[in-house]
């Protein structure tokens, strides 16, 4: 059991700072220095990786997560983190999967001088999107660890 619980809390660690560093240090700190043509290309090498490590570190949290909610006590607190998980995965899935490949397919036209403007407008649009999932991610992070907590207290 300890060993399970060291491999959720890892998993949950990764996937929460993974986020947090890419969202407030690194994206800001590649913007924030080169060209935005340049931190587009620096940033698109970097989302596969990133995407990832949520799909990693999300599956395995979620199957420890269910696992937890049915052999231990304080099943609603496991059951509640266990939601939360399972939603942030398939959020994350959907990023990586549906949002990243469409973004990607036009990012370096949206860029150009001369831009179609609607096609610029579809990537702001999925940039947007990618963002608003980025930051559901993260708060369903916190909600997961929150329930982490409450199952861990002295009853759980």
């Amino acid at each position: 059991m300890i060993v399970a619980l060291f491999l959720f809390l890892v998993a949950m660690g990764c996937w929460l700072g993974g986020i947090v560093f890419f969202s407030f240090f690194t994206a800001p700190a590649i913007f924030g220095s080169l060209p935005i043509e340049e931190a587009g290309k620096a940033i698109s090498t970097i989302f596969p990786r990133y995407y990832m490590l949520g799909y990693i570190a999300g599956t395995v949290a979620l199957v420890l997560a269910i696992y937890f909610t049915s052999v231990r006590d304080a099943r609603l607190w496991w059951g509640g983190a266990a939601l939360a998980i399972a939603i942030g995965l398939g959020l994350t899935f959907y990023a990586g999967a549906v949002v990243l490949p469409r973004a990607d397919a036009i990012r370096v036209v949206s860029h150009e001088p001369n831009a179609d403007p609607a096609q610029k407008a579809e990537f702001d649009k999925l940039h947007r999107l990618s963002v608003i999932l980025n930051g559901a991610v993260l708060l369903l992070n916190l909600a997961a660890l929150a329930g982490t907590a409450g199952a861990l207290t002295v009853r759980g």
